[in-house]
């Protein structure tokens, strides 16, 4: 099997590609390494791939259907794992145009190539962001999910809307994973775990939003990748029993389906901060902010559809996850 995974030097592109070449897979890679986070943190990444037989990457444009289409006609990918995005919340309030450039043109290049060259099951991220102002917990993929608070929730709906056309129009067999806050080695920089680290060692005060009353569903990134490749491995099907008076928005008659992917036990974020300082062996100096626009005070999922499914079962809790990218940190780091 070929696989294509796009946004390969990224956290769970990485992790995920290193999975599957150990399991022997040949693995396609596309990434544009582009600057909002550390590129020299990317090609670490990459170069761990590179060592790997079965690995081969190029740097190229998602947004670029000439670059799309030239890397689909020559590798011929069985299954395409999209995990390219332009990535951030808060991100996404101050440069609109890089979600709609990667996340819905990007998105819709890659649709348009699965369709014209047979691939046999697309697995695109998604987010738990896309719960918006829903208040009922834990969340449900059957759950409406029609008020996104920011524009990247917004463009993480919009792929789920528009992957699901393709199922029905052209047959492509496309499964949505709705990432709950992941987190683990070789992480990126501008999510929270990793920016405390980093202040923590170096004697700054963190931020602490929502005045450390959010709730998150943080997921290990080993559970993560043992749930997409679960998916990848289980092409989605047209469900039989869905019934047109009473949609279900997890299922479809198309062969299109949507899961959330988190840890299922949600943690408060003061138990988060309070299991990092144990694992540095230092307190935080603590800034507390109110919540921050286009964000969620909390996240919890409800996994019971992609464990039915594929039998997904996270095993990983914070007291164990956090010492773990800490050992990482600090090897990558010198610290």
């Amino acid at each position: 099997m070929t696989y294509l995974i796009t946004g390969a030097a990224g956290f769970i592109g990485f992790h995920t590609a290193k999975y599957l070449l150990d399991r022997g897979e040949e693995v396609v890679g596309l990434d544009n390494l582009n600057a909002y986070y550390s590129v020299e943190l990317k090609k670490a990444r990459l170069a761990i791939l590179e060592k790997q037989p079965g690995f081969t990457n190029h740097v190229a444009e998602l947004a670029s259907a000439d670059d799309v289409n030239r890397i689909f006609a020559d590798r011929r990918p069985d299954v395409v794992v999209n995990l390219a995005a332009q990535a951030g919340v808060r991100h996404s309030i101050e440069n609109p145009q890089a979600y709609i450039q990667a996340n819905l043109v990007g998105f819709g290049n890659l649709l348009e190539a699965c369709r014209h060259h047979g691939v046999k099951h697309l697995v695109y991220a998604s987010s738990s962001s896309v719960y918006g102002s829903n208040g009922r917990m834990p969340f449900s993929v059957s759950d409406n999910v029609d008020h996104p608070l920011s524009l990247y929730a917004a463009t993480k709906k919009s792929n789920e809307l528009m992957a699901h056309c393709y199922a029905n129009l052209y047959g492509v067999p496309a499964t949505g994973l709705r990432f709950f806050t992941v987190y683990g080695p070789w992480g990126r920089p501008d999510m929270a775990l990793f920016i405390f680290t980093r202040k923590i060692l170096a004697g700054e005060p963190i931020d602490v939003f929502n005045h450390g009353k959010h709730r998150r569903d943080f997921t290990y990134i080993d559970d993560i990748v043992d749930g997409v490749v679960r998916v990848c491995d289980s092409p989605v099907k047209p469900d039989p029993d869905w019934n047109h008076d009473d949609p279900d928005p997890a299922t479809s008659s198309a062969p299109h389906r949507i899961f959330n992917i988190g840890n299922n036990n949600p943690a408060s974020l003061m138990d988060y901060i309070s299991v990092l300082e144990k694992a540095l062996g230092r307190e935080a100096k603590k800034n507390f902010l109110p919540l921050q626009p286009g964000d969620v005070p909390a996240t919890a999922a409800d996994i019971s559809a992609i464990a039915n499914a594929v039998g997904y079962r996270p095993k990983t809790d914070i007291n164990e996850g956090i010492p773990r990218f800490v050992e990482w940190y600090r090897d990558y780091y010198g610290v």
